[in-house]
């Protein structure tokens, strides 16, 4: 049985610092669900990863175009928000398999609405409210997934 792991992130700050420790373990194939409600701050933690494995430049949220790809380092991450995807056989049009068949990071919001199509998650990220800041749960999902949890600290 896969535990999961708490962390509180008090505000935007804590949650961009996060973002930059878990970029600084990442393996070069990983697909991490991220899971929270409108505001929750999956956009702010995709960003401070993205800046913190060297992207300069406008971190866009996917809202409307779905995907954002990145290449960064010569690694290759894509950024999915499929938030207005009405039926997960959008993301066959996408060409995500084509996407996948190489090795990337995929950080994917409201994953839910791709089930079925996307690839199973190795790491799963909720973020909630908290007090005034928010709570990410950290889930690991796959050996892959519970070594990124071991790289952090997380034991």
């Amino acid at each position: 049985m896969n535990q999961d792991f708490r962390l509180q992130l008090p505000d935007a700050d804590a949650t961009a610092a996060f973002g930059a420790r878990l970029a600084a373990v990442l393996p070069s194939r990983l697909t991490v669900y991220l899971e929270g409600d409108l505001g929750a701050g999956k956009t702010t933690l995709v960003r401070a990863l993205l800046q913190a494995v060297g992207h300069e430049g406008r971190v866009r949220s996917p809202t409307y175009t779905l995907i954002e790809p990145y290449r960064v380092n010569g690694r290759a991450f894509y950024h999915l928000d499929l938030y207005r995807v009405a039926d997960a056989e959008e993301l066959e049009y996408l060409g995500l398999r084509d996407l996948v068949s190489e090795p990337c990071v995929l950080l994917v919001e409201w994953p839910s609405r791709g089930a079925g199509v996307l690839p199973l998650a190795d790491l799963v990220i909720a973020l909630a409210p908290a007090g005034d800041g928010r709570e990410a749960r950290l889930l690991p999902a796959t050996p892959a997934g519970r070594e990124v949890l071991n790289r952090l600290g997380f034991t």
